[in-house]
């Protein structure tokens, strides 16, 4: 049970090194390391000056030190016709798990897509994320089993666009057959994992 009232705010730019760290975090527990590219610059540049995404810091009553954080953005749905809210990244401190913290923010995001008209909110997890998934479940989020997820990284994103050969090709017969659509804008590198 959550044990102390959380205190969830907007990020404020000064505030880019603890996201920054945060981030690092979230990479190193999703074992993703090598994914985790970004500097503070580009961090401050995408949230503070091109706000491409926002991000919520958490912290317990009566405390200055964050616990966690989230960075979410619009994304858009041409089957309901209105944008939604994507949950990039929520991640809290392993010492803080379990008191409720993750699902309090969850609420939080919801209501923010509530009363910004959202038609959903979405986001993945790993899928050995045990504790994560039972709380997804708990919350009433159902897993779309039938869908995956396609990317392209940077590097072959501007060789597609170049119009030259992936320097990656998929070996897997059945992969190098998918029909894929890219949605570039809306694919988070990592899983959230609010371990509530």
């Amino acid at each position: 049970m959550q044990t102390k009232k959380l205190i969830i705010s907007p990020a404020r730019p000064e505030e880019t090194p603890v996201i920054y760290d945060f981030i690092h975090q979230m990479a190193i527990y999703e074992k993703c390391e090598e994914d985790f590219v970004t500097d503070e610059e580009t961090l401050y540049n995408s949230l503070f000056v091109q706000y491409a995404a926002e991000c919520l810091l958490l912290r317990e009553e009566g405390c200055e030190s964050v616990i966690g954080f989230a960075v979410f953005f619009h994304n858009f749905s041409t089957f309901v016709g209105r944008r939604g809210l994507y949950v990039e990244e929520l991640f809290i401190i392993p010492e803080k798990r379990g008191k409720g913290y993750g699902t309090a923010t969850l609420r939080h995001l919801a209501r923010i897509a509530v009363e910004r008209n959202c038609g959903r909110m979405e986001w993945i997890c790993i899928d050995w994320n045990l504790p994560a998934l039972s709380v997804y479940r708990a919350i009433g989020a159902i897993p779309m089993d039938e869908w995956t997820i396609q990317r392209m990284n940077e590097q072959t994103l501007k060789q597609f666009a170049q119009g030259e050969e992936p320097s990656y090709t998929p070996t897997n017969s059945l992969a190098a057959n998918l029909v894929f659509s890219i949605v570039v804008f809306m694919l988070p590198h990592c899983s959230p994992s609010p371990n509530s």
